[in-house]
């Protein structure tokens, strides 16, 4: 992905740490008191703020040189980037993060689609670090963690208090090592152990195919389309289905975005136009200023024609809401399944010196119809919400084990 892209919010655990960036300017006066401060700052005028006051700023730093008890320790560079970190983490959006150069490097294999860890996304939910997904075939996958869980230690450190990018980058490891998560249910309830192997993650796109004919009739063809991710391959892969299902016997589809943490927000939009005509808006984006750009539909709807139903539940977040949003307020197509995670802002990616970065958060994003997702997510026309048992006997895509596929194969017929 090209820097400067825009970014749905998607933490993989794979990666990522954080930090704090900026203009920091002083007075000579200052200066000279601080005798390990550099003589000479550059690019000091280059985003200055005025009537902010840096003298306790300054004052802290002086302190730690003259007093702290470990002065070969102080390693100056490092406290640059924990103000810079600290700066961010007081905005208070846990999808605005600062990358210290080495986690930067992490975050680029992230989302260029492979990476080394467990396999699964993390977001925040009350504060508290939360599963939004597994990704499939994946050790978190395998071994039966599920979306809404939580994580309440990582090799037995616990999570209070802690943020995104130190949760992944604790998580994260050389492949062939362990961790052990110790996992919540969403609400309240017995915790376990689960020690993962960790491994190379690819991450999949799409995957599809016809679903068996029912033996009581109805709906006969109908073409199930699992969507993994919006990460950079997403596109050609759903571009190689839809050509598959156009030449099939198809008469209906079912889309499930469960378990779809999102990405990329231009193959959110490039989807959609498989579905929604041209012009029609997709999605809007409206920042803090009240400023806000459309995106309209470019595509040619080739999949229209067919009856639809999406899936979607509380792994679903972000590019996927907007999809889901998208063919349910243009098409009225109807929804199954659980709310959604609700993650709908975007993210800017700026380059800082020497390999750092700064994820920032620009803006929300409104489906067509006005809803808001990062404050209501995506409400399912029709709910199907599972028990814990029949998340336990879940299949995602057999009919007869999972109770959300089959309710949108009752709806279709």
């Amino acid at each position: 992905m090209a820097l400067g892209k825009k970014l749905l919010p998607i933490l993989i655990i794979v990666s990522i740490a954080a930090g704090f960036a900026g203009g920091i300017f002083y007075s000579k006066e200052q200066a000279g008191r601080l005798k390990n401060i550099p003589q000479e700052l550059i690019n000091q005028d280059e985003g200055k703020v005025k009537k902010i006051d840096f003298s306790d700023f300054w004052k802290a730093w002086q302190f730690l040189e003259a007093k702290y008890v470990d002065q070969g320790k102080l390693d100056y560079q490092k406290m640059v980037y924990g103000a810079i970190d600290g700066m961010v983490d007081a905005v208070g959006d846990p999808y605005t993060v600062f990358f210290e150069p080495s986690t930067n490097k992490k975050f680029q294999e992230e989302i260029s689609g492979a990476f080394g860890g467990v396999g699964m996304e993390l977001g925040l939910k009350n504060n508290i670090i939360t599963v939004i997904a597994p990704i499939k075939d994946t050790p978190a996958a395998r071994a039966g963690i599920k979306a809404g869980e939580r994580i309440m230690k990582i090799d037995a450190k616990s999570t209070a208090g802690m943020s995104l990018e130190e949760a992944v980058t604790l998580i994260r490891g050389r492949p062939g090592t362990r961790v052990t998560l110790t996992i919540a249910p969403p609400d309240d309830g017995d915790t376990r152990d689960i020690t993962l192997t960790r491994e190379i993650i690819k991450v999949p796109a799409v995957d599809w195919k016809m679903l068996e004919s029912p033996p009581t009739g109805g709906a006969q063809n109908i073409a199930y389309v699992q969507i993994y991710g919006f990460t950079q391959n997403v596109e050609a892969d759903f571009k190689k289905a839809s050509e598959e299902i156009l030449e099939s016997d198809a008469d209906s589809l079912i889309i499930d975005l469960r378990n779809n943490p999102g990405g990329l927000l231009d193959s959110a939009i490039n989807l959609a136009g498989y579905f929604v005509d041209s012009g029609k808006l997709v999605v809007s984006e409206v920042f803090g200023n009240g400023a806000k750009n459309d995106f309209t539909s470019d595509g040619q709807s080739q999949l229209k024609k067919y009856p639809a139903v999406i899936l979607v539940n509380n792994g679903s977040a972000s590019a996927s809401e907007i999809l889901a949003g998208a063919l349910h307020d243009n098409n009225r197509t109807r929804i199954v399944g659980e709310k959604t995670f609700g993650k709908g802002s975007v993210q800017e990616l700026e380059n800082l010196s020497n390999g750092a970065s700064l994820k920032i958060t620009v803006a929300r994003w409104f489906t067509p119809a006005g809803v808001n997702i990062s404050e209501s997510g995506i409400t399912p026309d029709v709910k199907v919400e599972l028990s814990d048992k029949e998340k336990e006997e879940l299949t995602i895509g057999d009919p007869a084990k999972d109770p959300q596929l089959q309710k949108a194969v009752d709806i279709l017929k």
